[in-house]
């Protein structure tokens, strides 16, 4: 999938003829930005002062006098005054049309009680018409003690409203009667295969449904309209724009790619897309894109092992510590897995698995390992989203493998307050385990899994690096061996990020001959007390050089 970059080539070329020739020969930059503390991401340069951008690219990088060389009569001059700049950040793992949608629906994520969570959903009822599904959320019961919200909480307040709000970990929903109804969910419902129906004493359902069982109710929510789609990709973009992220990996499999090319096509696409399709369906996918294409590409194929450790569906080699004889559970089998998982490296598919729990992580590095060797040796870059909870004994593999983990670390924070509970404190020394991963020379990509967490590279470049948790119950951090430096932290938003897409020849760093996405922050991440790092502020964000999100700076 690795293809050359022709403009790269070129653009190094003309450069490296033209500073051997007289000044007055230079092309002329479109924007040259000066006087900054730029982060480049390249080792080898790794701080300068002053970039020259021509067109999407940047055509030379080092010192304010060097780069003045390239100023014209019609180049736009940017001062940052000593500000901090990044390469844009590249977010691994983001759930767009979801997260979109949820913008534009109701807001559970921090609903502390009971009573706040219900009355955000009778609030909600006024906005839309009857009939009208309530999805999305994002609710956490842990915020309120652990109690699982049940159907009769709402069902008074959302008689002519159907309801399907996830959990934050999007592996179970509460539905109230009215959509239970249109599911067909009863008492005498049957269980139904690697999920769960929550019952009350009686048997009738309690409105909540983990992992396959959601979609007896999921199936039955209309899809999204074209427009809907637009609105939602739109309201994200507008929200990834804003946390500095210019490139994202997504993870669904919900259509962004169709409406997000509309986008393209009419000049309102501003961010970079890398789009998932289900791996259990790759044969009849009938779209493929240039793999090289810089705004918008498929190519990565998406499947599941098991769920989550809050919904106690991650699926783990001992059981839980709060629950007897409950191991979670596979949604896939790894007779499935490997089958899929062959038959699309074959042809050459890039492939990510869904892998929490440690027996999850076990099997999936097992199905990796048999289809390298029966395969052959190439670059296919496979992809273990989360591992999350990492048996010591498999921490090695993925480097051994050549596996990518996409990890999310806003998840350490908040799972952080309660995972011991769940799992114990010998397991969690291997939970998010960031440090050990690098350590081994692991290739490790952050994300945010947004809508679940905050898609703030910033948030979640605080939690890697402080691993403070949520309650402020960790001061020094929760595992604290776990911590990473701030350099490391960057190099997996941007660098590592860029990799793991086969992305790494044009963007991911601030070279010449690359992409011009940056981002100027309002504090130097590399100086400051990381605690500050959740507080630091976007003050700008460019992609391929033109300004996506609001300035506050002066220009000359």
């Amino acid at each position: 999938m690795k293809q050359l970059f022709p403009l790269q080539n070129l653009l190094l070329i003309i450069v490296s003829c033209l500073l051997i020739s007289c000044e007055e020969n230079l092309i002329k930059a479109d924007l040259i930005v000066t006087n900054g503390s730029i982060w480049t991401g390249n080792e080898k340069q790794p701080m300068v002062k002053a970039m020259a951008i021509l067109g999407d690219s940047i055509i030379a990088i080092g010192t304010n006098e060097e780069i003045q060389v390239f100023k014209g009569n019609q180049t736009e001059v940017i001062d940052v005054r000593g500000k901090f700049i990044t390469p844009g950040f590249i977010d691994a793992h983001v759930h767009l049309l979801m997260g979109g949608n949820s913008l534009l629906n109701v807001a559970l994520r921090d609903a502390g009680t009971p009573k706040e969570f219900t009355s955000r959903i009778a609030k909600f009822t006024e906005q839309v018409a009857p009939g009208t599904w309530i999805v999305e959320g994002n609710w956490d019961h842990t915020l309120w003690g652990g109690e699982l919200p049940t159907k009769e909480w709402i069902d008074e307040y959302t008689v002519d409203y159907p309801v399907a709000v996830y959990r934050l970990d999007g592996h179970m929903i509460l539905a109230n009667s009215a959509a239970l109804k249109i599911a067909g969910i009863d008492k005498n419902t049957p269980e139904v295969p690697n999920g769960e129906i929550v019952r009350h004493p009686d048997g009738t359902p309690t409105g909540i449904l983990k992992s396959n069982a959601m979609y007896l109710v999921l199936d039955k929510i209309p899809e999204l309209s074209d427009t809907q789609k637009e609105n939602a990709i739109l309201a994200a973009q507008d929200y990834l724009l804003a946390h500095g992220v210019t490139s994202i990996h997504d993870v669904d499999s919900l259509g962004t790619y169709i409406i997000a090319d509309k986008l393209l096509k009419t000049g309102k696409l501003n961010m970079r897309i890398y789009t998932a399709d289900p791996i259990s369906h790759w044969k009849e996918l009938n779209r493929r894109t240039d793999t090289d294409s810089k705004w918008l590409k498929s190519g990565l194929l998406k499947g599941f092992v098991d769920g989550s450790l809050g919904s106690h569906t991650a699926a783990f080699k001992d059981a839980y510590s709060d629950r007897k004889n409950d191991h979670g559970f596979f949604i896939n089998s790894a007779k499935d897995m490997y089958k899929w998982v062959s038959e699309a490296d074959k042809k050459n598919w890039q492939i990510t698995v869904h892998a929490i729990g440690d027996s999850a992580i076990h099997s999936l590095q097992n199905t990796f390992e048999r289809v390298i060797q029966e395969n052959g040796v190439k670059d296919r870059r496979f992809r273990m989203e989360h591992a999350q909870h990492i048996a010591p004994e498999d921490m090695n593999r993925f480097a051994n493998l050549g596996i990518i983990v996409s990890v999310q670390p806003y998840h350490a924070i908040d799972d952080g307050r309660w995972a011991e509970d769940l799992i114990g404190p010998k397991r969690v020394k291997t939970t998010y385990a960031f440090k050990s991963l690098m350590d081994s020379k692991t290739t490790v990509v952050f994300g945010s899994d947004w809508p679940v967490a905050p898609a703030s590279p910033l948030y979640g470049m605080y939690a890697a690096v402080t691993r403070r948790t949520l309650d402020s119950m960790n001061p020094e951090g929760w595992v604290p061996e776990q911590k990473i430096s701030v350099d490391r932290a960057l190099r997996a938003y941007t660098t590592n990020g860029a990799y793991a897409s086969f992305d790494e020849h044009r963007k991911g760093s601030l070279e010449a001959g690359k992409l011009a996405d940056f981002v100027i922050l309002s504090e130097n991440l590399t100086t400051i007390d990381p605690i500050h790092l959740k507080d630091t502020k976007v003050l700008a964000t460019y992609v391929g050089g033109k300004k996506v999100y609001a300035v506050l700076l002066s220009k000359n």
